[in-house]
């Protein structure tokens, strides 16, 4: 796993959206991370995953915002947001399995072929049945 520094991580909270009633329109309980991916010194391919994964929660200036409100607390939405930074990067950083080309082998192919050649007799089987 990437390790996060402190000061890469900006936490705010501000009001939640939905349900929740008067709780919901006094207590800024969401939390928005924005984490400052240069500082995290990814290495180029990690950083090229962590974009398409990010998507749209990545800014051009290179930082990456996530905002938690699932939870009615501060601190529940402090470590969910963070649950979910550390899942992201944890994506990150797998690598794609290598894909080894193949070809078929000689006698696939002599078998195509020789199917190939079946179903055009068969085709050409079909027509007007002349009378001579």
């Amino acid at each position: 796993m990437i390790p996060v520094p402190e000061e890469a991580i900006d936490e705010r909270f501000l009001a939640a959206t939905g349900p929740g009633g008067q709780n919901v329109n006094k207590v800024a309980t969401a939390c928005q991370l924005r984490v400052d991916v240069f500082r995290l010194g990814l290495h180029p391919e990690t950083y090229r995953r962590l974009k398409v994964l990010a998507g749209s929660r990545l800014t051009s200036g290179g930082t990456l915002v996530l905002t938690a409100r699932r939870y009615r607390t501060q601190e529940a939405n402090r470590q969910d947001a963070r649950q979910r930074l550390a899942e992201l990067l944890t994506e990150a950083e797998k690598r794609e399995a290598r894909r080894v080309k193949t070809k078929p082998s000689r006698s696939a192919k002599a078998k195509r072929v020789d199917e190939k050649k079946g179903r055009g007799a068969i085709k050409a089987a079909r027509g007007k049945v002349r009378t001579d």
